[in-house]
């Protein structure tokens, strides 16, 4: 039996509970030893000096940890733009949105694939966070959304007219890891990390039970239990 009863109480325990860490080793010793995205791809409020929120009030910051089911998005460059449908199928992807969905897309890299207008879009879908195998603009006005958004940067240049989405909701590829829509993306300062759908219960049960784990072991240290009987007792490192 599960240890949430829903889709957002699962999610909102992964945020406060997990990090990208200790369910990356519950992947691997489960044999799903190739689920990281490229180390380039990090948290973008990571990258930049923090920006005020838009609503001074707001107290808890959601740009750095973002955990959600995939929404996968094609694209590609383009080079003789001829085509009379600016951006693709960008707005279709976008409008499609689910509530605890992330956008991650990938395939394109000659302009930012993110920027204000999508980040109020996908709030406005009741989406979850942006996960992008290239760039961001509008980084100020991004960032005091408060809305989770990993890239490999930022860069100004347009995707209008360099750019165009030609599916989602379809396999993609991000550096070693092959994406599903509906596969579980988890991220924080250290990472992105896919989690496969089928495996999902048992990966976060697990690693739930190894942060926890991890925490009394850090304690027995602190206290001062050597780190070789530390490990043997507890079996993790």
């Amino acid at each position: 039996m599960a240890m949430w009863h829903s889709d957002t109480e699962m999610f909102a325990l992964m945020k406060e509970k997990l990090y990208t860490p200790v369910v990356g080793d519950i992947l691997d010793q489960m044999g799903y030893k190739h689920q990281f995205l490229p180390a380039s791809i990090r948290p973008l409020a990571s990258q930049v000096p923090t920006a005020p929120f838009k609503n001074p009030g707001e107290q808890t910051d959601n740009r750095l940890k973002v955990a959600g089911y995939a929404c996968t998005v094609l694209e590609n460059d383009v080079f003789e733009y001829q085509d009379a449908k600016p951006f693709g199928y960008m707005t279709e992807a976008l409008d499609d949105l689910k509530p605890n969905e992330i956008y991650i897309a990938t395939g394109a890299h000659n302009s930012a694939l993110w920027g204000e207008l999508l980040t109020a879009s996908a709030k406005a879908r009741g989406a979850v966070g942006a996960v992008l195998d290239g760039y961001t603009r509008d980084t100020p006005q991004v960032i005091e959304q408060n809305f989770p958004v990993f890239c490999s940067g930022t860069w100004a240049q347009d995707s209008s007219v360099r750019t165009y989405v030609f599916q989602w909701r379809c396999p993609i590829e991000i550096g070693q890891v092959t994406i599903h829509n509906g596969d579980i993306i988890f991220g924080d300062i250290d990472g992105v990390l896919i989690i496969p759908q089928n495996a999902a219960q048992e990966v976060i049960e697990k690693a739930l039970i190894k942060a926890e784990t991890e925490k009394t072991m850090r304690k027995a240290i602190e206290d001062g239990m050597f780190v070789t009987e530390a490990f043997a007792k507890f079996g993790v490192l």
